[in-house]
């Protein structure tokens, strides 16, 4: 086994186990929390991490597998079915990204009206959207027998057979659209409604910074350290804006663009893609599974506070445990020594 096989496996393996956890612990924050419940934006975050568990448990198994034997990991029948949930789950993730984007921009750009537009209704039919959008191309994959075992992916994925090579002007239509409605279309709303947020939050920041200003100068027997303190506190809060709003547009470029651009380049007849290359820019896509939790649920007050609620009182559960059986094994010791004494 080379070396770059033994990083791409151990790259699947700990992004399977990350996503696994930590999708999880958002389902669980969901499970437990009435607060969490009620927001609309959580139909979006439950839709995008039942499709990250399922991506995870269905695809990236087979991908380790495909990489350390080299060779399909499935039978035809199964492999078509592994191929058509990642297409159906991929797309599903990225038009979920998108419209926790849109709700962003909603509640920051319209926050008196937030409520009247983005009602739970709202939010239902646009996960359907995303189902039905999704759907339409994984069925379209499936009538069309496009979906199997890629060795430049070491996958069961979309792909077209060299038997089918009549089938390719089909196949090549299918693969930019799939791209663009998807991929495209997403990072274009992503772009769009952040970058309108990051303007407002820029805009509300100004007035604070005037107000603080203004404040300051009138008092003037305030330390320096504190007006200094007051300065630094605004450019942490425009930096703050800033890194969030970047964070959310970079990780969906870093982790879907070197996937993307393969799947279509590789569309040229002229053009090889090596196996390592491939394989990488699988891993990267998954990688997105991981990271969505900590973007959008895990690091904010609300999910820290429900976690920490949690583990407490599992700790607490378990140590109330720990003592009645402690208590009980001294009673027994001492019924144990009673009972000698008499004997």
């Amino acid at each position: 086994m080379s070396i770059p096989e033994f990083l791409l496996k151990m790259s699947i393996v700990v992004t399977a186990v990350v996503s696994l956890l930590t999708n999880l612990s958002v389902l669980l924050c969901f499970t437990q929390s009435a607060e969490l419940r009620s927001h609309v934006p959580g139909i979006f975050i439950l839709n995008l991490s039942v499709s990250n568990i399922l991506l995870t448990v269905i695809n990236m198994p087979t991908t380790f597998v495909g990489v350390a034997e080299s060779a399909k990991p499935l039978g035809d029948f199964f492999c078509q079915a592994v191929s058509f949930a990642e297409t159906f789950l991929t797309a599903n993730a990225m038009l979920s990204m998108a419209a926790l984007s849109l709700d962003r921009w909603v509640a920051v750009v319209f926050p008196l009206s937030y409520a009247s537009k983005m009602r739970y209704r709202d939010a239902f039919l646009i996960v359907v959207y995303s189902w039905m959008h999704s759907l339409t191309f994984s069925l379209t994959q499936l009538l069309m027998d496009w979906g199997g075992y890629s060795h430049t992916y070491a996958s069961c994925t979309v792909h077209l057979d060299w038997e089918k090579r009549t089938q390719l002007a089909a196949y090549a239509t299918f693969t930019v659209l799939f791209h663009c409605s998807s991929f495209a279309l997403c990072l274009l709303v992503l772009c769009f409604a952040y970058l309108k947020v990051l303007r407002v939050a820029k805009s509300h920041c100004k007035r604070i910074d005037v107000i603080t200003v203004q404040a300051l100068l009138l008092l003037v027997d305030i330390p320096p350290s504190v007006k200094e303190r007051c300065l630094a506190e605004q450019k942490k809060r425009r930096q703050r804006a800033t890194k969030k709003i970047s964070i959310f547009i970079g990780t969906f470029i870093l982790c879907f663009s070197p996937y993307v651009i393969t799947r279509l380049v590789e569309l040229l007849p002229f053009v090889h893609i090596p196996r390592y290359w491939g394989v990488t820019a699988k891993c990267l896509s998954y990688a997105k599974t991981s990271s969505d939790p900590f973007v959008y649920c895990l690091l904010r007050h609300q999910y820290r506070r429900v976690l920490a609620s949690i583990i407490s009182r599992v700790l607490r559960n378990n140590h109330d445990t720990l003592s009645v059986h402690n208590a009980s094994s001294t009673l027994d010791t001492l019924d144990d020594n009673c009972i000698a004494r008499i004997t």
